[in-house]
C-alpha cells in the first residue's frame, strides 16, 4: 500500500475495486484548512472520469502496469491475438479494452497492451491510422469550399463522415479516439 502522498499523474490504482488511471493529480493547500490532493482519475474497464479528494495520509494500493508495445496478427472469437515482436510471445487481449477504437484496427498495426503481471488490463491502438475508403458517393469537382460531410465505409467495415471531395479507394488518416477523418494521404 502506498500513501496518497507517494502518487502522481500517470499512476494506477485499485479505487473502488476498479483499476484506474491518474489523469490530474494536484496538491491542494486552502488558507486555513487542511490540505489534500485532488485527483481526476479514469476508470480502465468504463473509460468513465472520476474525481476524489485524498488526504495526505490516507492509504491507496497501487498497482504496476507494465506496458508493452504488440504487434496485433488476427482476432480469435472475442480476444485479439497480439504478439510481440522481441520474443515472439503471443497473447489474447480481450476486444473490450479496445473500446470503440477496435474498428479501426487492421492486421499488422502495432498496439501498446498494458499488462498486471500477466494480466492484459488495458490497450490502446495508434492514434492515428491509415485506412482505404471502400465505399462513398461520388465527389463533386471543386466542393472543397464547405464543411459538408458524406458517409464512408472503411476497409476494416468502420462507418465515418469524410469531405465531399474524399472519392472511393483513397487512402486517409483516422483519428482512433475520435473517430474523426483527419485528412488525405499524399501518394
Amino acid at each position: 500500500m502506498a500513501k496518497a502522498s507517494d502518487l502522481s499523474t500517470g499512476s494506477y490504482i485499485k479505487f473502488n475495486g476498479e483499476l484506474c488511471l491518474i489523469i490530474e493529480y494536484i496538491h491542494r493547500t486552502p488558507g486555513n484548512l487542511r490540505a489534500f490532493y485532488q485527483a481526476k482519475m479514469r476508470n480502465i474497464r468504463t473509460g468513465k472520469l472520476a474525481e476524489y479528494r485524498f488526504r495526505p495520509d490516507e492509504e491507496v494500493e497501487e498497482v504496476r502496469v507494465e506496458e508493452r508495445n504488440l504487434q496485433y496478427l488476427y482476432k480469435d472469437g472475442n480476444d485479439l491475438v497480439c504478439m510481440d515482436g522481441g520474443t515472439f510471445e503471443q497473447y489474447y487481449v480481450h476486444e473490450n479494452l479496445f473500446g470503440e477504437a477496435l474498428s479501426f484496427l487492421k492486421e499488422g498495426s502495432e498496439v501498446v497492451v498494458g499488462f498486471d503481471g500477466e494480466t492484459p488490463v488495458l490497450a490502446r491502438p495508434p492514434k492515428v491510422v491509415e485506412l482505404e475508403v471502400t465505399y462513398t458517393e461520388p465527389g463533386l469537382r471543386g466542393d472543397t469550399a464547405t464543411k459538408t460531410l458524406k458517409p464512408a465505409t472503411l476497409e476494416t467495415g468502420a462507418r465515418i463522415s469524410v469531405p465531399l471531395f474524399v472519392n472511393q479507394g483513397e487512402k486517409i488518416r483516422v483519428n482512433t479516439e475520435t473517430g474523426e477523418y483527419l485528412e488525405r494521404v499524399k501518394e
